[in-house]
């Protein structure tokens, strides 16, 4: 029988797809197209459509990695309500001070309430963030601040009615419920780009940036409110954008971290290895604030402080803009090193000069290193916290941030007053440098099997 003629295969018609991004998403498009007549069009014409689909894709990703940032579902609207909460952090301390200073004719009195004020604060701030990591920042948050709220209003009402003493430090006292904004906002970040490191960094250096900023406008915009119109608008308008800020920080149910229900097992980030030398160096490093405060006011004034906030702030947002570094504890002891040698040009530059322009433009240049600190240690304590309790991580860290203000403001306070202006400068550059030990001293006492999710300053 003759043989059977060959038969050619069918050309395969199955449905592929391409992928390609698009406006920030991965999408799927039929391989071929139809050309007239029913005819796939060429390879070589599909292959040059999908590169020009990936190139207009990547043409339309931002570059600038906090446009990035933004660009996260969400992201600005949290990030506007936390900025108006934020604000208020420098102004109603100094709004208290300049209302109960005019009221009482006490600047003692002024101060002795504004450091009650702190103290409690660092007592029960961290049990505000545990109920936060345990039942959810919105939940939390907002009656956290309706109290704090009604404190403020409630020493806003005492001061104008000439109340007893005690009534103020009892209405400051209950203030300390505000919540650790800031931290709860680093915790939207690390649950929004956990396991990219190289956005944490970005996030971590815009909140620092966005917290010397806040601390640089605050008490400026409290100083002319309470100086334009009357003393106590600094606390009433602190307040009310404190109340909002929180209101439509906490309406942003997408972004929000899920609660983490505390089991038995759980333990304190305070016995996680590593968390209580990170804890020191802050403590440390909040020294450093607190004394180059006190001794830059008795020096030249307190709007030269603007300009130490604006290095600090600039230099937040340039180190965000770099690459993350590998070995995070590395780059904390650069950090703290620089922080120490550029503290130490206000000594200098007061000793050496009467000339306020230099001292200025030192101070410029000494706060180019406190935010990079900031940032590296707070990717540290992220690290080194267990996820469900960042909150309570990061306000921890706050807390001895705010510890070390005060005794940092004490010594240079006694330095000033029994040494003089140019001899209190030695007090930030003293604390830069304990900073610096208590972290090598970290380092030389971890062990390398830890992990660095759970090694704090090892990792």
């Amino acid at each position: 029988m003759p043989n059977p003629p060959a038969t050619r295969p069918l050309p395969d018609r199955s449905p592929t797809v391409l992928l390609a991004v698009t406006g920030g998403q991965l999408v799927a498009a039929p391989r071929t197209a139809p050309e007239p007549g029913g005819r796939a069009a060429p390879e070589d014409v599909r292959r040059r459509a999908g590169r020009r689909a990936a190139r207009r894709a990547v043409r339309r990703a931002p570059t600038n990695p906090y446009l990035r940032l933004l660009a996260t579902p969400g992201a600005r609207a949290f990030t506007a309500g936390n900025l108006i909460a934020r604000l208020p952090m420098g102004m109603l301390g100094v709004s208290a001070i300049i209302m109960i200073a005019g009221s009482r004719g006490s600047y003692a009195l002024a101060g002795a309430v504004t450091a009650t004020g702190l103290a409690a604060t660092a007592v029960v701030a961290p049990f505000t963030a545990r109920l936060v990591d345990r039942f959810g920042q919105a939940r939390i948050a907002v009656p956290a601040t309706a109290l704090a709220v009604l404190g403020s209003l409630a020493l806003v009402l005492c001061v104008h009615y000439d109340a007893p003493a005690w009534t103020l430090f009892a209405a400051y006292a209950a203030t300390a419920t505000t919540p650790n904004t800031g931290g709860m906002s680093r915790a939207r970040w690390a649950h929004l780009h956990r396991g990219d490191p190289a956005a944490l960094h970005t996030a971590n250096s815009f909140e620092q940036a966005a917290d010397e900023l806040c601390f640089m406008l605050g008490p400026v915009v409290a100083a002319t409110l309470c100086g334009a119109l009357f003393p106590e608008a600094g606390t009433l308008v602190g307040a009310f954008l404190l109340m909002t800020g929180v209101l439509v920080f906490a309406a942003q149910r997408t972004t929000e971290p899920p609660p983490t229900p505390r089991d038995r097992t759980a333990v304190s980030p305070l016995r996680v290895p590593g968390m209580p030398a990170l804890l020191a160096v802050f403590l440390a490093t909040g020294a450093v604030f607190g004394a180059l405060e006190v001794v830059s006011i008795a020096h030249a004034g307190g709007g030269i402080l603007a300009l130490q906030a604006a290095g600090s702030c600039a230099a937040g947002l340039l180190y965000g803009s770099l690459r993350p570094a590998r070995n995070v504890h590395r780059r904390l002891l650069l950090c703290l090193t620089a922080m120490t040698a550029l503290m130490s040009l206000p000594l200098l530059a007061a000793s050496s000069t009467a000339s306020l322009p230099v001292v200025a433009l030192c101070l410029l240049l000494a706060g180019a290193a406190t935010a990079p600190t900031m940032v590296t240690g707070m990717t540290l304590v992220q690290r080194a916290t267990p996820p469900g309790q960042l909150n309570e991580g990061m306000t921890l860290s706050v807390t001895a941030l705010l510890g070390g203000v005060a005794a940092g403001a004490a010594a240079g306070g006694w330095l000033v007053e029994h040494t003089g202006t140019v001899s209190g400068y030695a007090a930030p550059t003293s604390a830069a440098a304990l900073a610096l030990a208590v972290a090598a001293a970290g380092t030389f006492r971890s062990r390398p099997e830890q992990k660095p999710i759970r090694a704090g300053l090892s990792a």
